[in-house]
């Protein structure tokens, strides 16, 4: 098994922890992971991407340009990353701030209110781990055990307290994923 993710949206969305925590989950399985980070010198507001490969085989290169999957968080990554999803590949993203939906037929496409529910929770920080329960619903390629575990390891000690709250947006995300329905008028 080799899943190739590109993680995409603005910094501040959690795009690089996402990714990392992935990573780290990867790692726990025993499976060969890269993590490649790809980001402007803006702290947030700026684009940032992360590319993740998880497999039971050693990875030839970090450098991808067709995807297994792609998890889209804003307009930019949309428009740049829709056509590197591989056919038959998946498409998830969060349709807060689209104002131009994908159009391929050849993939499968869920969007996941992720900014909504966020807002609904209380705590815009968890808005990733939604996202990243929706991806993990529809493709469950690492336990949710050493998600959390991964969770630790990427938080800094002083936000353990947060775990709780993250482990349950995981949750909340897995069940609001929702294919993606073009509207017919």
């Amino acid at each position: 098994m080799t899943e190739e993710i590109i993680i995409a949206g603005f910094g501040g969305q959690g795009v690089l922890s996402m990714g990392k925590i992935l990573a780290y989950s990867g790692i726990m399985e025993d499976q060969e992971v890269s993590w490649m980070p790809s980001y402007g010198p803006e702290m947030r507001g700026g684009t940032a991407n992360v590319t993740v490969i998880l497999s039971d085989e050693r990875i030839s290169s970090p450098y991808l340009k067709l995807f297994d999957t792609a998890i889209i968080l804003n307009q930019q990554s949309m428009d740049k990353f829709e056509n590197s999803v591989k056919p038959g590949g998946l498409l998830i993203y969060d349709p807060n701030g689209i104002s131009h939906h994908p159009t391929r037929n050849d993939i499968q496409i869920f969007q996941i209110e992720g900014t909504k529910i966020a807002a609904e929770m209380e705590n815009k920080k968890i808005f990733n781990m939604v996202i990243l329960g929706g991806f993990l619903k529809k493709k469950p390629i690492v336990k949710i055990e050493n998600v959390i575990a991964g969770l630790k390891k990427s938080l800094s000690e002083r936000y353990h307290h947060l775990i709780p709250l993250n482990e349950k947006a995981i949750h909340v995300g897995m069940e609001n994923i929702h294919p993606y329905q073009t509207l017919v008028i």
